[in-house]
């Protein structure tokens, strides 16, 4: 026949207690999880968009150009 035996109070609380915090810990990686596909998908949407007005900016300025963007003016490079 088995034996039971108990745990002591001090035992069983540090077992709870790290058992919680680990568990609290995983759903905040979790969560930054989502948050890093979040400031993910924003930075792909702002590369586009910035991709798809430098082509604009080729058309109308030529590849040559460069744009300070302080002031917004336009210099073309010499060949």
């Amino acid at each position: 026949m088995e034996k039971t035996v108990s745990l002591t109070t001090e035992e069983l609380e540090f077992i709870r207690k790290g058992s919680a915090d680990y568990t609290k810990i995983k759903i905040n990686l979790g969560e930054l999880e989502f948050q890093k596909q979040g400031l993910i998908k924003q930075a792909d949407k702002i590369i586009e968009a910035f991709s798809n007005n430098e082509k604009i900016l080729i058309e109308k300025y030529g590849e040559n150009a460069i744009i300070n963007m302080q002031t917004g003016q336009v210099t073309h490079k010499e060949k």
